[in-house]
């Protein structure tokens, strides 16, 4: 067996210098995935004591800078900033002169594709869009979740292999997306994403009103099994009372959350008729029952109680 040393990772050829600007959830986690893969962290901007812990957490003894100062250091640059502030701190710092051609300028935004940074591109930097699909913590765990992670990619072509192998060096997935599609593209993550968290926050609240003693306990085999379903069987994998049409079990639910959590009425019947309105279309729903059903929803949302339709059979979990 070789006992020859293995070379330093951050020994490498080509290896770049990555400053981050907004030390939010995002940026610190992304700049030590790219130090683990041999690049080396020189900068990061930082507001807030919170951004400040977060970096010294992440990125021990990189100096906390002003964004124009992070951009003089580094050749990779990371603007993980919120979307709406992201136009106006690429023409801030395009103005200012902080701009370097040949500089690599990434930005995170799941909204925006490499139009943003055009003017940092008249400046001569190289714009990247690469928008993680992942929610992030800030903290150690996220730089392992990255692992095959999908990265929603906008890029100029002749930039196409330099944004291709930054995400893969980051562990994460290459997903093209065209510069027109990138709102499409962002909304349907939040959908998905930002929509479930409240979701099952209000399922724990209501667990916790009912007298449950651990409902993240109960509720997390429920969901995982019904997010693997669906991400393999999309709609086939509708389940429960308003797939089944029982029209007298959504009103008796309607009823309930109006007693015990009036906020989350209006969510459960837009759901509910979303749902309904899936399930007809695949054929899970039968019309003799979706009557009824959208009578109680009708009821619902008008604030009357609705008179419940016949009763379904409980042939599934609801």
């Amino acid at each position: 067996m070789s006992t020859a040393q293995q070379p330093d990772p951050r020994d490498r050829p080509a290896r770049l210098a990555v400053g981050v600007v907004g030390a939010g959830r995002v940026g610190p986690v992304l700049a030590a995935s790219l130090q683990l893969a041999g690049h080396r962290p020189v900068a990061v901007s930082g507001v807030s004591d919170a951004s400040r812990r977060r970096a010294a957490l992440m990125l021990p003894d990189v100096p906390i800078v002003p964004p124009a100062e992070v951009l003089q250091r580094a050749d990779l640059v990371l603007l993980t900033v919120p979307d709406d502030t992201l136009p106006g701190l690429v023409e801030g710092l395009a103005e200012t002169g902080a701009v370097r051609p040949g500089q690599l300028l990434v930005h995170t935004s799941g909204r925006y594709g490499a139009k943003v940074l055009d003017p940092a591109l008249r400046a001569g930097a190289l714009p990247l869009a690469l928008h993680p699909a992942m929610t992030f913590t800030g903290s150690p765990v996220d730089v392992q979740r990255l692992a095959g992670c999908s990265f929603g990619v906008t890029a100029p072509d002749e930039l196409r292999l330099a944004a291709e192998a930054l995400v893969i060096e980051m562990g994460g997935e290459p997903e093209w997306i065209a510069e027109e599609n990138r709102p499409l593209y962002h909304t349907a993550l939040a959908l998905g994403a930002n929509h479930l968290v409240t979701l099952v926050a209000q399922s724990m609240e209501l667990l916790r009103e009912a007298g449950v003693e651990a409902p993240d306990r109960m509720l997390g085999p429920l969901l995982g099994a019904a997010l693997d379903n669906a991400l393999r069987s999309g709609d086939g994998a509708l389940t429960g009372p308003v797939a089944r049409g029982d029209a007298g079990t959504v009103a008796a639910h309607v009823a309930e959350l109006r007693a015990h959590a009036p906020q989350t009425v209006a969510g459960y019947l837009a759901m509910a008729r979303a749902t309904a309105d899936r399930a007809l279309a695949r054929g899970l729903l039968k019309p003799e029952l979706a009557e009824d059903l959208l009578g109680v929803l009708a009821d619902g949302a008008s604030g009357t109680p609705g008179a419940p339709g016949p009763q379904g059979t409980e042939g599934d979990a609801g």
